[in-house]
């Protein structure tokens, strides 16, 4: 079987779908714990939130999800158009859903960003890609489709010359993206808070 029969492009009308995927996939990840600790409300404003960053990449970088139905998506942003601004936010309708989840979890999430993003801009050369979700469907997690979803872009970035960045909130990820290449470059907690946190980068390989 070949790659491109195991992964597609996202299309615009499963931004939905892939929303609610994603939420299930990053139900209990500290990090939206941490910005929605009510259970209820991150079970109710997940779908949204994550439907934005999806569309963020889909509208600025790239998408994949699996053929058949959505199991899982991985969303890269591509080399010097990494960041998640405002603007983006908006445009992706991420600002309307921080608004319904009130001032102190936006607030939360501003400044979680606000940190993570002067990491990321230590840690690699504007000439990267970014890893800004890959999740999988609970159910089908542990049977290779992470890997398979991320596995375009880091033929890309190896035939490019170029690294690959992401952050994550949980120790078995590591383990995960390890097997995948990348390496540790910080490790640490969210200032005030006892959010732990990774940041990982993947050197491009020879071929």
């Amino acid at each position: 079987m070949t790659m491109e029969s195991r992964v597609l492009r996202l299309q615009a009308d499963q931004h939905e779908q892939a929303g609610h995927v994603l939420a299930r996939a990053f139900f209990d990840d500290p990090m939206m714990v941490y910005i929605l600790p009510d259970d209820a409300r991150r079970r109710a404003l997940l779908p949204s939130f994550l439907r934005a960053g999806v569309t963020i990449c889909h509208n600025h970088g790239e998408v994949y999800t699996t053929p058949g139905g959505v199991l899982g998506n991985a969303c890269w942003l591509p080399p010097g158009s990494t960041e998640v601004s405002e603007e983006r936010l908006a445009e992706a309708g991420g600002l309307e859903v921080l608004d319904r989840m009130g001032e102190e979890a936006a607030g939360r999430f501003g400044g979680l960003m606000e940190h993570l993003a002067e990491l990321h801009h230590n840690a690699v050369p504007a000439d990267h890609w970014y890893l800004l979700l890959l999740g999988v469907d609970p159910p089908r997690q542990g049977q290779g489709i992470g890997g398979t979803l991320i596995d375009p872009i880091l033929r890309r970035a190896d035939a490019e010359g170029r690294p690959c960045y992401l952050e994550t909130m949980k120790r078995i990820n590591v383990t995960f993206y390890g097997k995948h290449g990348f390496e540790v470059v910080v490790e640490g907690e969210i200032p005030g808070t006892d959010l732990h946190y990774w940041t990982m980068r993947r050197d491009p390989r020879g071929g």
